[in-house]
């Protein structure tokens, strides 16, 4: 058994860290009100763009764009969201294990992949399984903007469009509650223009200046750059929420440790006086 001591030691030390979780959690929990916000801002301006965009198509179905045009695949870029710090839970190693099945399917199908990593800890783990990396986007996790978000989706499209990758993957965590972070594929490029609901617009009353082309090449690309910032702010938010649950879980198990060590203490203690008791009866 250990001694008093040692028990009023770890007692300390889990004490010491219940604080620093609890007040993680509190830092994570004000971040993550803050996110939800931003992204619940968002989100109806982004559909209201893309409702936009399907009717127009659907009343100019001629039209075409390089942008939407498949083609077959012989390199696919892929852009993989974490984030800069651990504490998360399982956030990080989601990605890094969905990314690597990914990897290894393009390699046994022989399609060549490039890396796009955006977070620090992705970024860690494919260079310490030795895959060569295209740039470093750690900045945009940390402080997510849409310029930047603008830059990343201009030089991918710049690549679909000279045709040096035939297609353009995300992945990343979709947040839908503080307590569910779903891990996401998404096709981002060639773009489905496929109209996924009905909309309130009518397609037949748009007047289009100067031209539809004109239009269409105006309209989509806004619309691919505001989705890349969209799932920049989803990946950041539900980081956010995975950090609260994982703080929250780790502060509670402290909590259950705490109670432990306590017990143990109150026992060892009473052990140690009912010996001194004893000695002094017996003479000793």
């Amino acid at each position: 058994m250990s001694s008093l001591k040692e028990i009023k030691i770890r007692i300390a030390s889990v004490n010491s860290t219940k604080k620093i979780t609890s007040a993680m959690k509190m830092v994570s929990s004000a971040k993550l009100h803050h996110s939800q916000g931003v992204i619940e801002n968002l989100l109806p301006y982004e559909q209201q763009l893309r409702g936009i965009l399907h009717n127009f198509l659907a009343a100019n179905a001629d039209l075409e764009t390089p942008f939407a045009q498949p083609r077959p695949v012989r390199k696919v870029a892929i852009v993989a969201f974490s984030s800069n710090s651990g504490l998360c839970g399982t956030f990080n190693a989601n990605v890094i294990k969905e990314l690597a099945v990914r990897i290894q399917k393009y390699k046994e199908e022989q399609i060549d992949v490039l890396l796009y990593p955006i977070g620090k800890k992705v970024a860690e783990a494919l260079k310490k399984e030795g895959y060569i990396i295209e740039k470093d986007f750690q900045q945009l996790i940390d402080k997510p903007d849409y310029k930047g978000a603008v830059n990343l989706a201009t030089e991918l499209m710049a690549l679909f469009e000279s045709e040096e990758v035939d297609k353009v993957e995300l992945l990343y965590h979709h947040f839908k509650s503080s307590a569910i972070q779903q891990l996401l594929w998404r096709d981002w490029l060639p773009a489905n223009l496929s109209q996924d609901g009905e909309s309130e617009a009518d397609a037949d009353n748009y007047i289009i200046e100067p031209s539809p082309e004109t239009m269409l090449n105006e309209l989509l690309p806004k619309v691919l750059r505001l989705s890349i910032y969209a799932v920049l702010l989803d990946t950041v938010t539900s980081e956010h929420a995975a950090r609260v649950l994982a703080m929250q879980t780790a502060s509670d198990n402290a909590n259950e440790l705490l109670q432990e060590l306590t017990l143990q203490y109150n026992k060892s203690r009473q052990q140690a006086i009912t010996n001194e008791l004893l000695d002094i009866i017996g003479g000793r």
